[in-house]
């Protein structure tokens, strides 16, 4: 079986519903072997949620922040890093990235946005997934990079 790593990005407000089910609609047909999440509260922890249904191998990159994280269980957990570093780990293991910011268009002071931006420059084309909280001008949830 070819390897097939996920990693993911969201808000800490966590995924709408829309954003979880299309989430859960492309863990299901990529059917990632591992996947690769930040361990915060919010979107991370329905990501975490949503991989645990799925049975898939969750490796948690988790913030030196404690009060932001979810605590997720998983049996692999690196230790503790930076955000900006954790997240660039986040997508240098992975092959696809998932991301669910809270804002439809791209704003600069945010962590999920800045995840997005350095993927888009490291990953292959057509690799990186952002799942909008609304449908954009082009009625659609999605866009792909």
């Amino acid at each position: 079986m070819k390897r097939i790593s996920v990693g993911f990005t969201g808000t800490q407000v966590g995924m709408n519903i829309n954003q979880r089910i299309i989430v859960d609609a492309f863990l299901r047909r990529l059917k990632p072997t591992e996947v690769h999440h930040g361990d915060c509260i919010g979107a991370d922890t329905d990501f975490h949620n949503i991989c645990k249904a799925l049975n898939t191998n969750i490796i948690i990159h988790p913030p030196i922040i404690e009060t932001k994280r979810g605590f997720n269980y998983s049996e692999f957990i690196h230790h503790p890093k930076d955000y900006l570093v954790r997240n660039h780990d986040i997508v240098d293991a992975s092959d696809w990235l998932f991301a669910t910011p809270k804002e439809n268009e791209e704003v600069l002071r945010s962590g999920t946005w800045a995840t997005i931006r350095y993927a888009k420059k490291h990953l292959q084309k057509q690799r990186v997934i952002i799942i909008k909280p609304e449908k954009d001008k082009n009625n659609s949830f999605w866009e792909i990079f």
